[in-house]
């Protein structure tokens, strides 16, 4: 399969661009007005319906997010296999809770879908809500009894102005690690400062860890899984965590999103809920709350396009990098029970350096892959603040 290539420089443009393939918002009916003299004649205004804001004009809130076409995509029609697995008989517990969460890989048709339901200022106005889709596959990365990763990447497809397909276009995506019974938890302070906590209530609890596109850590938080009449759903405690991308690109008025996640499986997939608030903590320590949102995340299995040869293909030739990545970062979270990164180092972001490396691997431009492991070391000391000191073991 001939993979487009995509330069990390286009990268935050890319996902930003994702928008589900023909969305528009709906025009609502109008109704025909009566026959009368021209000059009776009334206009019928436009009404229309915002979940949350019901009786704000509805189009000063239409959907930020991309305009890019994507690609026609067929969905699973039966129940996945994860899925009838996970409702065998005679399961325990922790073997349900390993099920539940090998249940979330696949290739997905994916979208994300976030509206802010209330401020805390005097003359709060609500923001636009954000809207964004794309095709995304998840494949198990490591599985031991009490450890699952998860890797995500995009693999899209785009329709241009002819209506021609192109792609796929290829990106790492984010990751997930499910612990059983963890000790301790990464606990984000603000500021690209994280610092090591004892986990709460351990005990038949799974922790989610949750890294950037650069494998550099951005949230870990408990929660219990639970399964009752057919339903698995995984609760989490409240924690803290950085701003995503389609918040730190438009917003400065708060600097962490704290919150609450609610995974539940489907028969074709999986379905991500967030319940956050917007926070704004001073040097001092004080705070201050901004907003809330809700956040619906949907991941629905797709039997095309084919996602998987795609990710298979760049998982060949960068996928040994990724691990020497993961791996240095293991050693500074077990290292350091504090840290902060840097947002640039010389107007470079961190998860430039790693993808411009990255796609030299695509294009076999390095010849020694002796020079991975050095290359993720030496990138990842750059960007640890040196005014707050964190170590790599040799």
């Amino acid at each position: 399969m001939k993979k487009t290539p995509l330069s990390p420089t286009c990268f935050l443009a890319f996902f930003l661009a994702l928008t589900i393939s023909g969305f528009s918002a709906e025009k609502p009916e109008e109704k025909p007005a009566k026959e009368s003299a021209p000059e009776e004649k009334k206009e019928t205004p436009l009404t229309g319906h915002v979940f949350a804001w019901p009786f704000v004009d509805w189009k000063k809130m239409q959907p930020r997010g991309g305009t890019t076409q994507g690609s026609d995509v067929t969905l699973l029609k039966q129940p996945k296999e994860s899925w009838t697995r996970l409702h065998e008989a005679g399961l325990t517990k922790f073997e349900q809770d390993r099920r539940a969460i090998l249940a979330m890989a696949g290739s997905y048709r994916t979208s994300f879908d976030f509206v802010e339901t209330l401020g805390f200022a005097e003359d709060y106005q609500p923001k636009r809500p954000y809207f964004s889709w794309g095709t995304e596959h998840v494949v198990v990365l490591e599985d031991r009894p009490e450890f699952i990763s998860l890797q995500h990447t995009l693999v899209m497809y785009f329709k241009n102005e002819e209506g021609e397909t192109k792609g796929p276009f290829v990106m790492k995506h984010w990751r997930q690690d499910w612990t059983y019974q963890d000790a301790d938890l990464q606990i984000y302070q603000g500021d690209q400062t994280w610092a090591k906590s004892p986990a709460p209530s351990p005990k038949g609890r799974w922790s989610q860890a949750v890294f950037q596109v650069d494998d550099s850590p951005r949230y870990e938080v408990m929660g219990e899984w639970v399964h009752d009449g057919g339903m698995s759903l995984w609760h989490s405690d409240t924690c803290p965590r950085p701003l995503p991308r389609r918040e730190s690109s438009v917003r400065k008025d708060y600097n962490i999103l704290e919150g609450t996640h609610e995974i539940t499986l489907t028969p074709n997939g999986w379905v991500h809920v967030q319940n956050n608030r917007k926070l704004e903590v001073a040097k001092d320590g004080s705070r201050k709350y901004i907003g809330q949102e809700l956040g619906v995340n949907r991941y629905e299995e797709i039997t095309a396009p084919n996602l998987a040869d795609a990710f298979d293909e760049y998982w060949e030739k960068t996928g040994s990098y990724w691990k020497n990545v993961r791996e240095t970062w293991a050693e500074v979270l077990q290292s350091n029970d504090r840290f902060t990164l840097k947002e640039t180092d010389d107007d470079e972001k961190l998860f430039s350096v790693h993808f411009e490396w990255a796609e030299k691997l695509e294009k076999g431009e390095v010849k020694d892959l002796n020079e991975n492991p050095v290359h993720a070391r030496e990138t990842i000391e750059r960007f640890l603040n040196p005014d707050a000191p964190a170590e790599i073991p040799e």
